[in-house]
């Protein structure tokens, strides 16, 4: 039956129509996007992860920047300790050196003074940010530093924080509170050989930084009525103070290792979080390129027939002439 009212062909034309350009703008979102998986009403499940591993990753990006920061306080205190246990070798060399006969202590001592002002230099010069691990004016100890180290996501979704710690109290060279507790400005005790069978207990520290709680040793310094077995006692006493120093270094190496190698994890963490989500939500630009084209072939078939249907009705006309 043919009727003018309902034009069959030209609705079934229609309703390929409507299918064929609802196909075409998904497709063309997809190209001028970039994303297979746009909104949530693509596909819920896979939309809920990516935003989710997003957030994550943002995450991550400021624990990097932590990290930065973190690498930052122990460089700046390796730096120091390093040039701190320069000085001190130094020192050490200079009270070797005064145990030879008939050299001036005088004037060694001179030298002595001025090399121990350059630690003190170096102890308050090493802060970044505000923070010191090398010189303590404060009445409370330095503690247990902590820097973030990662964000972690557990099996559950539930998340965490880890930080990585040092222990600073084995950094403080020099302390202006208690002088025990600074490498510096502590006692030593050391044993002098003296030809008997019983060697000489002798204390020293090295920096008089007049810390309120004081050392109760003697400070290592010369002077014409110095004797050998005290010269020899305070490079002991100076030795140990570098093997002190020395391991305070080595965990200050340490640290900035694992800091360096917790930040290019990081990294590589966040490239790899990167590439997951997009292989969820990005779009085949290859695929949707051909389905594109194809699409708007149909389209323009659609409207062609869509065409010929309508004007199916119009040939009804020649059977009234």
């Amino acid at each position: 039956m043919t009727s003018i009212i309902t034009n069959v062909a030209a609705i079934a034309a229609l309703d390929t129509l409507r299918s064929i350009s609802k196909g075409l703008n998904e497709t063309q979102n997809r190209v001028s996007s970039g994303y297979r998986v746009e909104t949530a009403s693509d596909n819920a499940a896979y939309w809920s992860i990516a935003t989710t591993m997003r957030s994550d990753n943002k995450a991550l990006s400021a624990v990097q920047d932590a990290l930065g920061l973190g690498a930052a306080k122990v460089d700046t205190a390796y730096t120091g300790m390093e040039a701190s246990i320069e000085v001190v070798t130094e020192i050490k060399a200079k009270l070797v050196a005064a145990r030879e006969p008939g050299v001036d202590k005088t004037k060694i001592n001179k030298e002595l003074t001025e090399l121990k002002a350059q630690l003190s230099s170096i102890s308050q010069s090493a802060s970044f940010s505000g923070e010191n691990w090398l010189y303590n004016e404060s009445t409370t100890a330095l503690g247990t530093k902590e820097m973030v180290g990662s964000f972690v996501r557990a099996s559950d979704s539930t998340v965490s924080i880890e930080t990585l710690e040092f222990d600073a109290a084995t950094s403080v060279l020099i302390d202006t509170d208690d002088a025990g507790l600074g490498l510096l400005t502590k006692d030593y005790a050391v044993s002098v050989e003296n030809g008997t069978t019983t060697p000489t207990p002798l204390t020293y520290f090295l920096v008089d930084a007049s810390s309120t709680t004081a050392a109760s040793g003697t400070e290592v310094s010369l002077s014409a009525a110095t004797t050998d077995e005290q010269v020899e006692g305070m490079v002991s006493a100076v030795d140990a103070m570098l093997e002190d120093m020395t391991d305070a270094a080595a965990t200050l190496g340490a640290t900035k290792q694992r800091i360096d190698m917790q930040n290019e994890f990081a990294a590589d963490l966040m490239d790899v979080i990167d590439t997951g989500v997009g292989r969820l939500v990005d779009a085949d630009m290859n695929e949707e390129s051909t389905r594109l084209k194809a699409l708007q072939t149909q389209q323009q078939l659609g409207i062609q027939s869509l065409s010929i249907a309508n004007s199916n009705s119009e040939n009804i006309l020649s059977l009234f002439r």
